[in-house]
């Protein structure tokens, strides 16, 4: 199983969907395109696709300009029916990619939030073990509009798409479910000035916090992170499965 990450900033480190992945024994190429390195170029040589998060909006072509091809990359993996999953920016990414509009701005959340999951979403493989709601780490001001033909799995009051899926397994999500508590230590140490600018106070009282919502926070994470991964192998099994029938 090979699988390409594309990473759009430094310090985005896969945190949950690295522990599944390496449960299910992935090898991952890294693509750090922020540091000017090339985009995979083929989809036939990976079984999937990851994009991962970054400070910039998925229409800041000006200062990044891999940003088109990539959105258009992630489409060449869905219509190769690769796994895809984009998180946060990289969900936002996906929207354009499928001409849904940028929404610049208009949905500010960071730290725990509660995330409902919608009808759809309650029979998709990545949230049917969730319940109706989940905690789960979010740091993001853009949302998008929900591009045609997707699926919304998930909702809450401040952003109306939190997770999307288009096809069979591709997946986007707002929220940062691969954030488990070693991540979000991470970036706590990391990134405290633009941290107390999205919340004030919220360093201070970061243990607190943390004890309250980082558990649950994980357990989801890892839930989702899984079920993923599971669409990787589904994958496989059935390109197996053809090439297997095409030979006889």
């Amino acid at each position: 199983m090979r699988v390409a990450v594309v990473e759009n900033m430094k310090n985005t480190p896969l945190g949950a969907l690295g522990i599944a992945l390496e449960e299910a024994g992935a090898e991952i190429e890294w693509f750090r395109a922020w540091d000017g390195e090339g985009l995979p170029r083929d989809a036939a040589a990976y079984d999937a696709l990851v994009v991962l998060g970054g400070e910039q909006n998925a229409r800041d072509d000006e200062t990044h300009p891999y940003l088109p091809e990539l959105a258009r990359l992630m489409r060449r993996f869905e219509e190769a029916d690769k796994a895809v999953l984009g998180i946060c920016l990289g969900c936002q990414l996906l929207a354009r990619a499928y001409e849904a509009e940028n929404l610049i701005g208009t949905a500010q959340e960071f730290g725990w939030k509660t995330v409902g999951i919608t009808e759809e979403g309650r029979g998709d493989p990545l949230l049917s073990e969730l319940g109706e709601d989940f905690t789960i780490f979010q740091w993001h001001s853009d949302t998008f509009s929900l591009p045609a033909g997707a699926v919304r799995l998930a909702t809450n009051a401040v952003t109306g798409n939190q997770a999307f899926r288009i096809g069979r397994a591709t997946y986007g999500t707002q929220f940062h479910f691969e954030a488990n508590t070693a991540v979000v230590e991470g970036w706590r140490a990391e990134f405290k000035t633009s941290i107390e600018r999205n919340e004030p106070g919220w360093l201070e009282r970061y243990a607190e916090i943390a004890a309250q919502h980082a558990p649950a926070a994980e357990i989801a994470g890892l839930t989702i992170a899984r079920g993923w991964v599971r669409t990787i192998g589904i994958e496989a099994k059935l390109r197996d499965a053809s090439f297997s029938k095409k030979s006889e």
